[in-house]
Formats: C-alpha cells, sequence, structure tokens
C-alpha cells in the first residue's frame, strides 16, 4: 500500500481557499482583462523597445495594489497606472540621451516622420498634454468620461467639459475653410467622424508636442 503525504491543510499558502491563492487568482483575471487594451495603450505612447518595460512595471503596480483596483473599471484604472509608468519612463529615457548627446557632443539625428495626416497632429500638438491625452483615450481606447476620469485623476464632469472643447478645437483646426459649415452638424456626428479621423491616424500620432529647440514634450 503506497503511503501518501500529508495534505496541505484549507488555510495552508498553497490550498486552493488560501489567501495567496485568492489573491494570486483574482491577479491573473485582472491580466486575462486589462493585458490586450494596455498592450495597445502602451504600444501607442511609446517605442517598441521600451513596452515591454512598460507593460511589465504596470502590471506590477497591479499585483501590489491589487485590493485599489475597482471592479467596475480595470481596465481604466490599469491605463492610469500605464500613464504614470509611461512618464517615468520617458524621464529615464530623457535623462540617459542627455547624457548620451554630452558624451558625443553632437546632436542626435532627428528620426523620420511617418507619412500622418499633418494637420491632425499639429491639431493635437496644439491642446494641453493633458486635453490630448483625454482625447486619445476617448478615441483610441473608447472610454467614457467616467473612465477617463479614472485614468487621469479628474471627475468625470471635468473630463467631458475638457473632452468638449478639445474636440471642438481640434475640429476647427483640421477643417479647411471651404467645409467649416460642417462644424454646424450636432455634436455626436460630430464627435463620429472626430474620432475616426484620430482613429485612421492610428500609431502614426506621437501624441506629443515638440518645443522650441526640437526636443520632445511630455505630459506633466
Amino acid at each position: 500500500m503506497s503511503s501518501v503525504g500529508p495534505r496541505p491543510s484549507p488555510g495552508s499558502p498553497g490550498s486552493p481557499g488560501s489567501p495567496d491563492a485568492i489573491r494570486r487568482a483574482r491577479f491573473e483575471t485582472l491580466a486575462a482583462e486589462v493585458y490586450e487594451p494596455l498592450q495597445r495603450y502602451v504600444r501607442r505612447r511609446t517605442v517598441d523597445s521600451s513596452v515591454d518595460d512598460v507593460v511589465s512595471d504596470t502590471m506590477l503596480v497591479g499585483w501590489r495594489r491589487l485590493d485599489d483596483v475597482p471592479a467596475d473599471a480595470t481596465v481604466a484604472w490599469t491605463l492610469g497606472v500605464a500613464r504614470r509608468c509611461l512618464a517615468n519612463d520617458r524621464r529615464s529615457a530623457n535623462r540617459q540621451q542627455r547624457v548620451g548627446l554630452r558624451l558625443a557632443e553632437q546632436p542626435a539625428p532627428a528620426p523620420e516622420q511617418p507619412d500622418v495626416d499633418v494637420d491632425l497632429q499639429s491639431a493635437l500638438r496644439g491642446l494641453t498634454d493633458l486635453d490630448r491625452e483625454i482625447v486619445l483615450l476617448w478615441a483610441w481606447e473608447g472610454l467614457e468620461p467616467r473612465d477617463i476620469a479614472l485614468a487621469v485623476d479628474l471627475t468625470a464632469n471635468a473630463v467631458s467639459i475638457r473632452l468638449h472643447r478639445a474636440k471642438k478645437r481640434l475640429a476647427e483646426q483640421i477643417t479647411a475653410e471651404r467645409d467649416r459649415g460642417a462644424l454646424d452638424v450636432g455634436q455626436a456626428v460630430l464627435g463620429d467622424w472626430l474620432r475616426r479621423k484620430i482613429q485612421m491616424a492610428g500609431g502614426h500620432l506621437s501624441g506629443e508636442r515638440t518645443d522650441e529647440t526640437g526636443g520632445r514634450s511630455h505630459g506633466h
């Protein structure tokens, strides 16, 4: 008769009902829900070489702060974390670039820009960093104001006002003079048109402003 080892008690770390097992299961559920939208969000906002690091940092925060994740807005909460991780990554990249430039004692070559909707790119860069992020969360990620509010740490009402004003400003800037009459249509029609235009531009939009020295300006 073969001997059988002792079974883990219900409260032990290895048992299905233990706090550790329950926590792991909750995190796996979170990861399954947010991983793809998180990947899309990060890829649209940074270079390919930084994507995995930012995604990993974001998921690590998700694990550490699992109890803070709202059950009804997991994606929006995660994108808010990713936004801060992106800012940290950009600051680190900028510091490394400055060190590299000092060592090389010459400016880095300007990257080639893909074919983009120049009017849309210019209009987006004309927005504040926060308003641009709100517009892109609405157009790219398809979030509603209440979810955007969670991602950018504002009230839903403040987001709605900023989004309304930003959409109107964008439409005015990227619509030719002869088409100004198109702006007289209802807000729903205008919003759909603007969202499609931004989505069509896709990852070609850097979402960044260029300062007078040619450097990149990122969100605060």
